[in-house]
């Protein structure tokens, strides 16, 4: 589990002195305290963090969130870009940027992640039935890259290209190398994969950091092959599907169906995992992993909470199961794996509907601590 600090509690609790300190510090606490900007303008928000986990020990870092509606014209998607970079006193390092990105009339959606990382990982073998007590400390520099180019084909419907590049050096394993099905695994001493592909995607969300009535829909193939360049040669196929709905005012219930499923020989750390931050809350990123993996969630959100004091606090409370296998053949119901969570909300951004979540879940083998913008799907 990974205890966070930020200073977006900070914020909140000093808010009302913020007319004490110079204007500069009084208009940026007003952007997000207060909400004084106008709807339609860009927000920027930067924020450093402090993190302790056993696996990294004191972590620093700055994260910075850009919001913005594409010519300044509500009628378009709120578009999204996040930031994120960390050092540790074990001097590990690493970053990321996220993005979700729509074109003036919501005529091209750009989806994508870059991250880089010099950082151990806990890897526990493959299989629903891997133990904790497999655990293996797997050092890496790690360079992820993946993007999907997609144009409205439709009102809603988008198509089009679809791109990862996933790059490991300096791969060292803390024991005896591991082993998938008596073979070996794939890429332990690193390796270079580029996968191309295609996507299509149903999207009616307006606000994808939070979403109060709408669906999502996306079925994407990639492979990846030696003749673009890759060590491996493999496919995936990833289906995901969202469904959000107001029930009751500021009560909505959110669903998501993910499934993602793989051939050929696919290095041990692209192979579909469970855990983390937004896939089955409560288990570490990767504590399962095989070819394939089925997940389900189910969030219930109070945005905000009828408190009367405030209409800046709101709650949710969350349930997931899912499992891995390596061939149909093996999936049984006893292997699924569930986890179970409740967290709180702070409404950061009030006139673009964009709050922090705090969450905390529980799993059979213990629990985990989040806090990030934007809901875990």
């Amino acid at each position: 589990m990974k205890l966070i600090l930020s200073f977006l509690v900070l914020m909140v609790l000093f808010s009302g002195n913020a007319k004490a300190q110079g204007n500069f510090v009084k208009r940026y606490f007003d952007t997000f305290i207060h909400d004084t900007a106008d709807v339609a303008k860009p927000q920027f928000l930067a924020y450093p963090i402090i993190a302790y986990s056993p696996e990294t020990n004191w972590e620093f870092g700055a994260s910075g969130l850009y919001l913005f509606y594409a010519k300044q014209d509500t009628g378009n998607r709120l578009s999204e870009i996040v930031a994120q970079g960390f050092y540790t006193v074990e001097n590990q390092y690493g970053g990321f940027l996220e993005h979700a990105l729509y074109s003036d009339k919501n005529q091209w959606f750009f989806l994508g992640n870059l991250k880089y990382q010099s950082f151990p990982v806990s890897f526990y073998g493959t299989g629903i039935d891997s133990r904790l007590s497999d655990e293996q400390k797997v050092e890496a520099i790690q360079l992820v890259v993946k993007e999907r180019v997609l144009k409205r084909a439709s009102q809603n419907l988008y198509a089009g290209f679809e791109l990862e590049f996933n790059r490991s050096v300096d791969v060292s394993f803390s024991g005896q190398t591991p082993v998938l099905h008596e073979d070996q695994l794939f890429g332990t001493a690193g390796s270079t994969n580029l996968g191309l592909g295609t996507g299509i995607i149903l999207d009616t969300r307006h606000n994808v950091l939070n979403v109060r009535n709408g669906y999502f829909s996306e079925i994407a193939v990639l492979n990846f092959s030696k003749s673009l360049g890759s060590d491996f040669n493999f496919t995936y196929l990833v289906s995901d599907s969202r469904y959000f709905r107001t029930v009751r005012k500021n009560q909505i219930v959110a669903l998501q169906l993910l499934g993602q499923f793989s051939w050929g020989s696919v290095p041990f750390n692209q192979l579909p995992q469970l855990g983390g931050p937004n896939l089955m809350r409560g288990y570490y990123q990767g504590r399962f992993r095989d070819n394939n993996y089925i997940v389900t969630q189910i969030e219930y959100r109070f945005l905000p909470l009828p408190l009367g004091f405030s209409r800046r606090i709101g709650a949710a409370l969350f349930a997931s199961t899912g499992t891995v296998f390596s061939a149909f053949a093996d999936l049984e119901k006893k292997d699924f794996r569930g986890a179970i969570g409740a967290g709180l909300r702070f409404l950061l951004f009030p006139k673009k509907d964009v709050y922090v979540r705090a969450d905390y879940a529980l799993t059979r083998e213990g629990g985990g601590f989040y806090l990030f913008i934007g809901e875990a799907f």
